[in-house]
């Protein structure tokens, strides 16, 4: 669908404030915007030790070939960075996350605008990481939410996008921090973290649907693979919602879980209790004895259109793409021993019966996604109409 929006470039505006097209046509030119949203980008050690050049530099641009040819498609791109990067400090996977800072223009290439820091592995590189981390996505122009580097939580302006006349707040939390938190003061933890302190939460959200036309959440709670939310999510997602979130795009079970579509005064609101992996290590194969092993292979790129119109604000359209990530063993063995793979996150519409990279699959994976696009479509079970 091409959007009306995409058509008021090159428009002359008249005297009265219409453009040509409405006064030819006689309709209301409304504006609109397309956001993209995926779930957790997860650098195990799998990942970055098979970006490994012969330089010693670290290419991660296969990740995303054919995701970013949907995320470009985005007006605003929003992403969960679940780790840190932190120059000084020893790369690694599980369980202290510190990837190559040379992820960070991988993921700009991929067409990432916004990218939620709130996660419960933010402190794995220490108080520090929070500003290296945040650092290496700002000179990318990728701008973080979820931690303060600058000024505190308590006095920092809250993320406001605007975007085609549009403006969209930003915001996100975690549920904890691994016990990591437990090495800061308290003032530092005041102060630089986003936590799921209900009273800050509420100031936050209220302050946000003043101050902008829509205003998303990127929450990180619930149980690890566990297919449904807890009912502490449903409870806090819908308070949420009545503070006055139009959008809620949850994370940190590291599998999809159900959308929810409420209705608040006469306009409907979203939620996406969990967006799932994006790009990770954890699949069928490397999750042994993990109930819903293959779930953490797969993940969800929401993509929702809003809509302003003279009467407010909301949202058009919504849509989950279900996504898989692809992991093709290639030659060679990394300094470690290990053996080396090329991970590409696939966009499934692309690549079930009928999509234009259907031909690229052998018999075996074809199924594997065939069977993931089938239960995500209805696990996820978003009917927007």
């Amino acid at each position: 669908m091409i959007l009306l929006a995409e058509h008021l470039q090159g428009l002359s505006f008249l005297s009265d404030g219409k453009s040509n097209l409405e006064q030819q046509t006689g309709t209301k030119a409304y504006q609109t915007v397309r956001i993209l949203a995926s779930g957790d980008l997860l650098y195990h050690d799998g990942l970055y030790m098979s970006a490994l050049k012969e330089d010693g530099s670290y290419d991660f641009s296969e990740n995303f070939r054919y995701a970013k040819e949907w995320l470009h498609q985005g007006d605003l791109v929003l992403g969960d960075f679940e780790g840190t990067i932190r120059p000084d400090y020893p790369l690694n996977g599980y369980p202290l996350f510190n990837a190559p800072e040379a992820v960070a223009p991988a993921i700009k290439d991929a067409g990432y605008q916004v990218m939620d820091l709130a996660h419960n592995h933010i402190l794995d590189s220490g108080l520090e990481g929070i500003f290296t981390t945040a650092q290496a996505f700002e000179k990318q122009g990728i701008q973080p939410i979820g931690v303060y580097p600058r000024e505190s939580r308590s006095q920092a302006p809250i993320l406001i996008k605007e975007v085609k006349g549009i403006k969209i707040a930003l915001l996100a939390y975690s549920y904890g921090y691994n016990g990591m938190e437990g090495l800061l003061s308290q003032e530092d933890y005041d102060k630089r973290l986003s936590d799921l302190n209900e009273e800050k939460m509420r100031s936050e959200i209220e302050r946000a649907e003043k101050e902008a036309d829509i205003t998303v959440v990127m929450p990180q709670m619930g149980v690890e693979y566990q297919l449904q939310p807890t009912e502490e999510q449903v409870a806090l997602y819908h308070k949420m919602v009545d503070w006055g979130a139009d959008i809620i795009f949850g994370g940190h079970p590291h599998v999809v879980q159900p959308s929810e579509v409420l209705d608040k005064g006469g306009q409907k609101k979203l939620i996406m209790y969990s967006m799932g992996n994006f790009i990770s290590n954890q699949r069928l194969e490397t999750m042994e004895g993990i109930d819903n092993a293959q779930w953490t292979e797969r993940g969800v790129l929401m993509d929702v259109t809003i809509e302003k119109t003279a009467s407010g604000t909301q949202i058009k359209s919504a849509q989950a793409h279900p996504s898989w990530v692809s992991r093709a063993e290639k030659e060679g063995i990394s300094p470690e021993g290990y053996p080396l793979y090329t991970y590409q996150t696939l966009i499934l519409d692309d690549f079930i019966e009928g999509g234009k990279y259907r031909d690229r699959l052998d018999q075996e994976t074809r199924a594997r996604i065939d069977t993931a696009y089938q239960e995500m479509k209805e696990h996820v079970h978003l009917d927007w109409e």
